[in-house]
């Protein structure tokens, strides 16, 4: 399917025939020589995290198991914070103690939903223990403290927002749902990799712009996945910018209310665009260190500038079915280009190229502030 979306752009089939079939034979090798619980966690891995598995595993080895276990122990909490079907006063304790369940031998979790996308890994969840258990002690810690602090703050909002029709009130709500589903697990994969001597910068001097890059990544899906989450009756756009536009926050999806819900969709894309500048910073930290490290901070950061760019002024946003993703062509493509930071400099810069010349509607509110972000994006690379 990706190669029929992309049979108009000649350059992305090439880039999908080098990333899917020259760079998997690249691994072969090695993954054949893994056990069959480790085999099964990284089948996992790309069960559930799409194409951020391929970006993990150009990781060298040391490097990779730490993420893609970190990453395998966030997503069965995220599972079961997702599924609506989980009654609130059972929800609620797990996520509390989910810390707690990832050093205990057997445990798995049965009670998803049947409808609910990532059950299989919770029904296994035994497999991911045993290999976590495997890490070093330091990274164990690490990840038991984030999965913690992850834990209580997803537990917090569901109690807050199980007395309030509306998920989030204001834009420091936003923020801080953002920082705790997203925003620590930057903390954590910075603090892994300090921990196992890899050139990466303190956590503790750079906490800010790490935590931004996590907030500008959440608040990209928050922004894509509208009408997905609003049938889910999970409602993230915070009520301090869509009451400007409209009186509910379901009328968003009403064509007679189109005119409002593209100038709504143009703040949320305002709010997000403000985190980037602080994005390239934590680029231009690590842009001398382990290039493979570089590349594995950048990629996603540049895929989901694009998938900003594609979003803003997109009424697809608001449908029912289609949802906004940018080729997976287009993602091999960059993937493929991000070698260094003058390739991610140029990509940003032709993506802010692509917001600016949609944002020509100068009756949008957040037509200015629009064009004063852009700005900054392009200030950072002269």
């Amino acid at each position: 399917m990706e190669f029929i979306t992309s049979s108009f752009y000649p350059t992305e089939i090439l880039a999908l025939i080098q990333y899917k079939f020259l760079r998997s034979n690249n691994k072969s090798k090695e993954i054949s020589s893994w056990s069959e619980r480790k085999k099964r966690c990284y089948q996992f891995l790309e069960m559930t995290s799409g194409s951020f598995s391929s970006i993990i595993m150009e990781l060298e080895q040391e490097y990779r198991d730490l993420i893609c276990m970190f990453y395998l122990v966030l997503r069965g909490m995220d599972t079961i914070e997702d599924d609506m079907t989980i009654p609130i006063d059972k929800k609620i304790p797990l996520l509390r103690t989910f810390h707690e369940k990832i050093s205990q031998k057997d445990w798995i979790f049965t009670e998803n939903g049947p409808n609910e996308k990532d059950r299989q890994l919770l029904m296994e969840f035994d497999v991911v223990i045993e290999e976590f258990l495997l890490l070093p002690k330091e990274c164990q810690v690490i990840i038991i403290d984030i999965t913690k602090r992850m834990g209580n703050g997803m537990a917090d909002y569901i109690e807050k927002t199980s007395h309030d029709r509306y998920s989030i009130i204001t834009i420091k709500e936003f923020d801080e749902y953002c920082h705790y589903v997203a925003g620590l697990v930057g903390i954590g994969i910075n603090d892994l990799f300090n921990a196992v001597g890899a050139k990466v910068p303190s956590t503790s001097k750079n906490s800010k712009i790490i935590i931004s890059m996590g907030l500008f990544l959440q608040k990209i899906n928050i922004v894509r996945d509208f009408t997905e989450d609003l049938n889910e009756n999970r409602k993230y756009w915070p009520k301090q910018i869509w009451t400007k536009y409209v009186e509910e926050i379901d009328e968003l999806i009403l064509p007679e209310n189109k005119i409002s819900s593209i100038y709504c969709l143009s703040e949320m894309i305002l709010n997000t665009l403000l985190h980037v500048i602080e994005c390239l910073d934590y680029l231009f930290t690590v842009k001398n260190g382990d290039i493979l490290i570089f590349g594995f901070a950048a990629k996603p950061l540049i895929i989901a500038y694009a998938t900003l760019a594609l979003t803003f002024k997109n009424y697809n946003t608001f449908a029912v079915k289609n949802k906004v993703k940018i080729r997976k062509g287009e993602a091999a493509k960059l993937v493929l280009q991000c070698t260094d930071m003058y390739e991610v400099a140029r990509l940003f810069k032709e993506y802010t190229k692509v917001i600016l010349k949609k944002n020509n509607d100068s009756l949008d509110p957040n037509f200015m502030q629009i064009n004063i972000a852009c700005g900054q994006v392009n200030i950072q690379f002269l």
